[in-house]
């Protein structure tokens, strides 16, 4: 970037410093010049002497590795990401102003980034824990964040609860270990998670690579077409590499004998050799008039949207085709929100949704700086016109006098965005009376097979039985046995076995 806007390169910083083009690289300080001696620091009165606080080489290169970490994710730390592009599937414009889906064929750039949730960065990727699903598209109207996981629904669905849901989830502040005494204490007073930990549970709570996953927006997002038509959506990615789980011992053999990276390898080492992976994006539609005209409500993030009844459209195909050359200038620095929207898309009344649009760039602000959107990860494709300025690591020279808006001297137009109506809020406080906590849990239970069901018994037994309050545990098992009398049976007698043999 730096070449380009001075007008010099590295080569020509080689020539000089009296090097020729062929001439091995010359190790520089941060400032371009010449580095001295970097294997002896600079000492008074010979070797043995006091180190001289001169040696700016020395204080230089202790002061920025002092500084080479950034605030770690407080979820999603672990992580892998990789570039490509996604490819629109055909015109959507009934739908959605937004430009990336407007034509057959369109092109857009984009970057994913996949990620365990709760655990911290050199945690094993083979640990029961949702995965996160967060593609950045570089479209030609500014950036788009689809932020999402794998699982199609989530624990809560009002974000004042969010702190504490991670904070139950997260090891204990007196011994630095997850325990389920915490988090079963949280989850009995939220009746709305038992569909979460139902799929946590089961075998879609272990996926055995980043690739073999699908995805989904978790939260409905609002389409709006350039007449002012709005529609719900919910968006999901269909693996088209197949789907593949790890059960609980073939997981446990991985961390213990093998590896702790494998998701990570298995998709850098796929794109290498030319596999590249492939998912298609797909979106459930329903208009907002009908937000109130089904059992669940649409905007709940703890519901799925049934596809027996809400058919998806496809609206094109991401194939990730590039590693990143540096993992924390791209995978690392990488900064998602969902509040990073384009014209045609806009977020919905989903509760859980509305505290993230604050939260997420909040964080990233934090974590990476006020400028994080200035980072050639994060940049958009397209001019940058705001009068946003300065703070720390500002890349993007602001010029001109004219830093205020309005001005009769530099003007800048503001363009004509379609956007949603006032949402009809009779219909939406009828929708979000319905609460319906259980019955998609049961139906998720039902349509295993009895193997899987068996599994998921097991894998949930596991975590109850160390759980000390039996009220915990009886509550608990009463929401598994409102989801399905015999869920809750089976986890209460494998529960029982398991404390039988303590």
């Amino acid at each position: 970037m730096y070449d380009k806007l001075f007008g010099f390169s590295a080569m020509a910083l080689v020539l000089a410093l009296g090097a020729s083009a062929s001439a091995q690289p010359v190790l520089t300080k941060e400032n371009g010049a010449p580095a001295p001696e970097n294997q002896r620091s600079q000492t008074a009165g010979g070797y043995g002497g006091p180190v001289l606080l001169q040696d700016f080489h020395l204080v230089e290169k202790l002061a920025r590795f002092d500084r080479e970490r950034i605030p770690e994710r407080v979820v999603h730390a672990r992580g892998a990401g990789a570039a490509g592009e996604f490819v629109s599937a055909g015109d959507a414009s009934r739908y959605t102003a937004a430009s990336l889906f407007s034509a057959k064929g369109k092109r857009t750039p984009v970057f994913a980034r996949f990620s365990t949730v709760i655990h911290p960065a050199g945690s094993p990727e083979t640990v029961r824990d949702p995965r996160g699903f967060a593609v950045k598209f570089y479209t030609d109207e500014g950036n788009w964040d689809l932020v999402g996981n794998n699982l199609d629904v989530f624990f809560i669905r009002d974000a004042i609860k969010f702190p504490d849901m991670v904070h139950s989830l997260k090891p204990s502040p007196v011994t630095n270990q997850q325990d389920p005494n915490r988090f079963f204490d949280f989850f009995q007073h939220q009746p709305e998670s038992t569909f979460m930990l139902t799929q946590l549970y089961s075998d879609r709570g272990i996926p055995a690579n980043y690739r073999q996953m699908d995805g989904s927006s978790v939260h409905a997002l609002k389409l709006v077409n350039a007449k002012g038509e709005a529609f719900y959506a919910k968006l999901s990615w269909r693996s088209l590499n197949g789907v593949e789980y790890l059960a609980t011992p073939e997981a446990v053999a991985r961390v213990q004998g093998r590896e702790w990276s494998h998701a990570t390898r298995d998709l850098y080492e796929s794109i290498q050799a030319g596999r590249h992976p492939r998912w298609e994006l797909r979106a459930q539609i329903i208009p907002v008039s009908r937000v109130n005209d089904f059992r669940f409500n649409p905007l709940d993030p703890t519901k799925r949207w049934p596809e027996a009844e809400l058919e998806p459209v496809v609206l094109g195909v991401m194939t990730l085709k590039a590693v990143p050359e540096n993992y924390f200038q791209s995978t690392e620095q990488v900064a998602f929100s969902p509040g990073v929207m384009v014209p045609g898309i806009e977020a919905s009344e989903d509760k859980l949704l509305q505290g993230r649009l604050f939260a997420y760039a909040d964080t990233q602000r934090y974590r990476v700086g006020p400028n994080y959107q200035q980072l050639p990860v994060n940049a958009p494709r397209v001019a940058v016109k705001s009068h946003i300025q300065d703070g720390p690591m500002s890349l993007v020279a602001k010029r001109g006098e004219v830093n205020y808006e309005p001005s009769a001297q530099a003007p800048l137009l503001t363009a004509a965005v379609p956007r949603a109506p006032a949402p009809d809020l009779a219909r939406l406080n009828q929708a979000f009376a319905k609460e319906e906590n259980f019955y998609q849990a049961g139906e998720f239970y039902r349509a295993l097979s009895p193997d899987a069901r068996s599994r998921l018994v097991d894998n949930f037994a596991a975590d109850l039985a160390q759980v000390k309050s039996e009220a915990t545990r009886a509550r608990i098992l009463a929401h598994l046995r409102q989801a399905d009398a015999e869920y809750g049976a089976r986890v209460q007698e494998a529960v029982a076995a398991r404390m039988g043999r303590s």
